[in-house]
């Protein structure tokens, strides 16, 4: 008999190459006073700026330096409200995104940021709904357009902590592959492999169901051969919008069954260190999920069984040597080279914090939904192995 389960994505997703052009007529629904939210370099959303002109709305822009802070959000509401807008668009990858959307929430909800924020704060359910949100990725990596969590670099306390409710899903998520074609290699494989991260972690969590259990298998099935592919060929429209569909598929599934042990570091780890969460979560995946295995089959039961199924299955939707758990953690390290990921030393990461980093990710909702309990010197074995 199936356990109890819940799913719930964004309110509408609009998928496929050109979408981008149908932007006005959804935006003008929701207002007509728009802040956008972009990246570091507000170019790349200039077709979102002629759309919006060419439909008369007004909009201002609030460009996002990096992976955005508690700070970040707080000067987007200022510009927000003082410019009275009605409607929010993110316009970028996962930080533009995830700030935009903090932004639509807070702007709306009294009180101090740290009210509603996890792990730091007091994690209080928002009171009022957010402004209406629109997400329009242009890389291929969070599935933030699927997520109803902002993450949040908590600077005095220098870790990342999310601000969640189910009310901050987006009201549409206009994903149009087209907007990843000229990402240089790097971000193809920082933000490809978060995406992998995020279908492997919630395929074999704890709170997995049958639901996402569809979604990481066809999200897995496409990252596999499309990833190296978008890698090698960044016009590759076959492999980019491959790589969109399985973006939004690890989207959906992390926010409905949680994700492990991977995102659990990289939280303390982009917070303290100002990593690339990309990077963090790329350089940490084989170790992470090598660990698991050996956890699980120590632990020889019905469900850590049940979970090695699941990473046999992933050594197949990877094209792995044999059908093997063992086999699929191989076929990621394999990939992390090919993909030229960095160790967490060349990303700034110091071997003297890593008993903060474990104590840090301990306290992490991602650790809590990663399949079996690793103990502080498994958690350390992670990281020196990454190292």
């Amino acid at each position: 008999m199936l356990e109890r389960f819940e799913f719930m994505t964004a309110g509408r997703i609009i998928f496929g190459a050109g979408v981008l052009k149908e932007l006005p007529r959804h935006a003008e629904a929701l207002g007509k006073r728009a802040l956008v939210v972009t990246g570091r370099d507000s170019r790349r959303a200039a077709p979102v700026f002629d759309l919006l002109a060419g439909a008369a709305i007004a909009y201002e822009v609030f460009s996002v330096n990096g992976e955005p802070s508690v700070q970040t959000a707080c000067e987007g509401v200022a510009q927000a409200r003082a410019f009275a807008a009605e409607l929010i668009i993110g316009v970028g990858g996962g930080g533009a995104l995830d700030a935009a959307k903090a932004i639509a929430a807070l702007a709306t909800n009294p009180g101090d940021p740290l009210d509603y924020l996890e792990v730091v704060g007091k994690a209080q359910p928002l009171i009022n709904a957010p402004l209406p949100y629109i997400a329009i990725p242009t890389t291929a990596g969070t599935g933030s357009e699927a997520t109803r969590n902002a993450v949040l670099t908590a600077e005095a306390q220098r870790v990342k902590v999310s601000l969640r409710s189910p009310l901050m899903l987006p009201r549409l998520a206009l994903i149009d592959p087209t907007l990843t074609h000229t990402l240089p290699p790097s971000v193809t494989a920082s933000s490809g492999l978060d995406a992998l991260t995020q279908l492997i972690e919630p395929f074999i969590s704890r709170r997995a169901n049958p639901l996402t259990d569809a979604l990481c298998r066809e999200g897995l099935t496409n990252a596999a051969w499309a990833l190296p592919r978008a890698y090698a060929q960044g016009d590759d429209a076959e492999a980019r919008e491959a790589m969109a569909y399985a973006s939004l598929f690890s989207g959906m599934a992390l926010a409905n069954a949680g994700l492990g042990v991977v995102h659990g570091f990289a939280a303390p780890i982009g917070g303290m260190f100002g990593a690339p969460h990309g990077m963090i979560c790329a350089s940490l995946l084989p170790h992470g999920m090598a660990a698991n295995v050996r956890a699980l089959r120590a632990q020889d039961d019905t469900f850590a069984r049940d979970r090695l199924m699941r990473f046999e299955e992933i050594a197949l939707l990877l094209d792995a040597e044999s059908p093997e758990a063992e086999a699929a953690v191989s076929a990621l390290c394999a990939l992390c080279e090919r993909l030229n990921v960095p160790r967490l030393r060349d990303l700034g990461v110091r071997r003297e914090a890593f008993s903060e980093i474990v104590q840090k990710a301990k306290a992490t909702n991602s650790m809590k939904a990663n399949p079996v309990a690793l103990s502080d010197f498994e958690l350390h074995a992670i990281l020196d192995a990454a190292w």
